[in-house]
């Protein structure tokens, strides 16, 4: 017997259509505690700028000093705490729980 080759039959199964995937949208927006959506809270941000300022007028001291290079007491001493002052304001901002 003679071996023939096999005739390949063409697939005529329907292939529906690709579509991209839908997803449902929500009739309303997720809403969210407000205290748990904000990381900080207003106290915070005045901490914060209270802090800021305390540094920045710290720099100012430092500048006022007459003494050569700054090496008075208001460049070596009273401005240099003010600036620490202030960091640590800002420290004491960040970590304060805000209020519900």
């Amino acid at each position: 017997m003679r071996d023939e080759p096999v005739k390949k039959i063409a697939d005529t199964t329907p292939v529906a259509p690709k579509t991209a995937p839908t997803r449902a949208f929500a009739t309303e927006p997720v809403r969210r505690d407000s205290a748990a959506a904000l990381p900080f809270g207003r106290q915070n941000y005045t901490l914060m700028l209270a802090g800021i300022g305390v540094i920045l007028a710290g720099f100012f001291i430092m500048s006022l000093d007459k003494e050569e290079f700054g090496f008075g007491f208001l460049g070596l001493t009273l401005g240099p705490l003010v600036v620490m002052g202030g960091f640590v304001l800002e420290f004491f901002a960040i970590l304060a729980r805000p209020k519900a």
